[in-house]
């Protein structure tokens, strides 16, 4: 448990703790005497600290949601994609998007060292992409390709259409099928 030395009493504000996901009501923590409006909220579920300042709160609450029965470098991946978004790091949850899709077609038997276009045709050709989803495989490549080769910072809306999508593709690929009673 962490111990935070010298956090006082502040406001109580409500919010869904970025580390724990649980809504709490926080009245512990640090104000920025100089601004006087950012403060540093001590969770009470987790003891963890959150900032809010300038309108935002940092981390915030990553999008999407657990998926079960993952390889663990796949599992990783997502896990990162997921915390970037959370600390405001669009552009980086963009590329770790588009390095995903290429993770899970080597994970479901495509071959190591190929281009990010096979990777792509890999999953759209061995039904790995559900019906009418080949348009959204395309899309993570294009904004993939966008952070990577582009001067262009990605906003958080791209970044949280992009784990969506991957979110219902990895249920689509393991959460799914390990869901399915085994026929002998």
């Amino acid at each position: 448990m962490s111990t935070w030395v010298n956090a006082s009493g502040i406001e109580s504000k409500s919010f869904t703790c970025g580390y724990c996901g649980n809504v709490v009501a926080s009245s512990l923590g640090y104000q920025d005497r100089e601004t006087n409006y950012n403060r540093i909220r001590i969770c009470p579920h987790c003891t963890k600290p959150t900032f809010f300042g300038n309108g935002i709160q940092l981390p915030q609450v990553a999008p999407g949601n657990e998926v079960s029965h993952l390889p663990e470098d796949v599992k990783s991946l997502y896990h990162e994609a997921r915390n970037c978004v959370s600390i405001a790091a669009y552009t980086s949850s963009v590329l770790a998007c588009r390095k995903l899709l290429m993770n899970i077609a080597v994970t479901q038997g495509a071959e190591v060292g190929k281009s990010f276009f096979h990777y792509e045709e890999y999953l759209a050709n061995n039904g790995f992409v559900p019906p009418n989803g080949r348009g959204w495989v395309d899309h993570i490549r294009k904004r993939g390709n966008e952070a990577t080769h582009e001067i262009e910072i990605m906003p958080k809306e791209v970044a949280e259409e992009l784990i969506a999508f991957i979110e219902m593709l990895l249920k689509f690929i393991y959460e799914f099928p390990a869901k399915v009673p085994k026929t002998e």
